[in-house]
């Protein structure tokens, strides 16, 4: 049976709206009775405008990696059915580069339908969604700390954390993100992308890590210590969390690009395999590595992680152990920044940067790609 003609039914949910928020999508065969792809997962505190555009996008991406040269899309959001379809405008800011993305896909497909449907004739993406919210262990702590009280949400030492980074008049005191890069690994001493795999520290790297947890154990007042679930970032983030005295939290968000096939490749071996999309790689975030992931998916993750940091940590200072473009994107977030800076900005391994987030909705960089420490 082919899997060129195919249904995609998607939903998104957020408890709380804005609150802990998730996505769930399925593809299926043109007869709706083949299941061919499933898509669920939990995005942090969102809308659930957001989640519901966020199962969309997971939807067609499905479709576009089964082939599919027809779609037809059936979601209970009237909102993204009609405004996916042109019929409606999109006025809130948030959901304009989601519709721009999920646009960019539907023009890659020969035709796409848009079809409301009542949530009962949703069910099977309404569970993948309400799955990948259940599935979450931050949701009940994010949940909770977005509701305590104001004066419950205070660090307990929170005089040690500026209240502002100066004339630029955010209100507040910061969640400080203390962004530490992982220390070295084989794949990084010969300069090869390095995504989902998972090779370990090499000695220097084990060293490195040692050095940069000594320097955050003289800085004190460290509320957490969390990291990417990858070895070496797991490793780096250990050495800092036995040194402060702080248990290790692990957050999938912080995982680094997954660079699909070009995994374990360099530079000029990904260009010589895929020339043509390398090089629209480059030049466009919404492009993806053969099998892999885009930068504009790993901002939407990164972006979620910074929510739930925020909320967990309000005015307080988090170690957060990751990899070059999580890391690069928490950076560009604080700036306010467009893309060119993920392809201009180097970072050294077990480098510091510091990013801080106010309750206002400011954001200031305080440092960059430090390593000082390790000399």
């Amino acid at each position: 049976m082919s899997n060129e003609h195919v249904i995609v039914e998607a939903d998104g949910g957020s408890r709380g709206n804005p609150g802990p928020a998730g996505y769930g999508a399925v593809v299926f065969a043109d007869d709706h009775a083949r299941v061919l792809a499933e898509r669920r997962e939990f995005i942090g505190v969102a809308t659930n405008n957001v989640a519901e555009y966020r199962g969309l996008i997971a939807g067609l991406e499905a479709a576009t990696e089964l082939g599919a040269r027809v779609v037809e899309v059936r979601m209970d959001s009237k909102l993204v059915v009609e405004q996916m379809s042109g019929r409606w405008k999109i006025k809130h800011a948030s959901m304009i580069p989601l519709a721009d993305r999920a646009r960019r896909l539907v023009a890659a497909f020969d035709r796409v339908s848009f079809t409301w449907i009542p949530r009962a004739e949703n069910s099977h993406a309404d569970r993948l969604a309400n799955e990948a919210m259940d599935d979450a262990s931050v949701v009940d702590e994010v949940r909770g700390a977005l509701s305590a009280p104001t004066e419950e949400r205070k660090p307990a030492q929170a005089a040690a954390v500026p209240s502002s980074p100066g004339w630029t008049g955010a209100v507040g005191r910061p969640t400080r993100l203390l962004l530490l890069r992982h220390g070295q690994t084989a794949l990084s001493v010969e300069r090869r992308y390095s995504g989902r795999g998972n090779p370990p520290l090499t000695e220097l790297g084990r060293e490195q890590a040692a050095r940069a947890a000594k320097m955050l154990a003289t800085r004190g007042d460290i509320a957490a210590v969390v990291s990417s679930p990858l070895d070496r970032a797991r490793e780096t983030a250990e050495a800092a969390g036995a040194a402060l005295g702080a248990p290790v939290r692990v957050l999938d968000g912080l995982i680094e690009t997954d660079f699909g096939e070009w995994d374990g490749l360099t530079f000029a071996e990904a260009a010589q395999r895929d020339p043509e999309l390398h090089a629209r790689w480059l030049g466009d975030t919404a492009v993806a590595p053969p099998g892999g992931e885009s930068f504009d998916r790993v901002r939407e993750r990164i972006e979620s992680v910074r929510r739930d940091l925020v909320a967990l940590y309000p005015g307080q200072n988090v170690v957060t152990v990751s990899h070059v473009t999580p890391i690069k994107t928490l950076l560009q977030l604080a700036l306010g920044v467009g893309p060119s800076l993920l392809y201009r900005l180097h970072l050294d391994l077990a480098s510091l940067s510091i990013a801080e987030f106010y309750p206002d909705g400011g954001s200031s960089v305080r440092l960059v790609n430090d390593t000082s420490y390790l000399n």
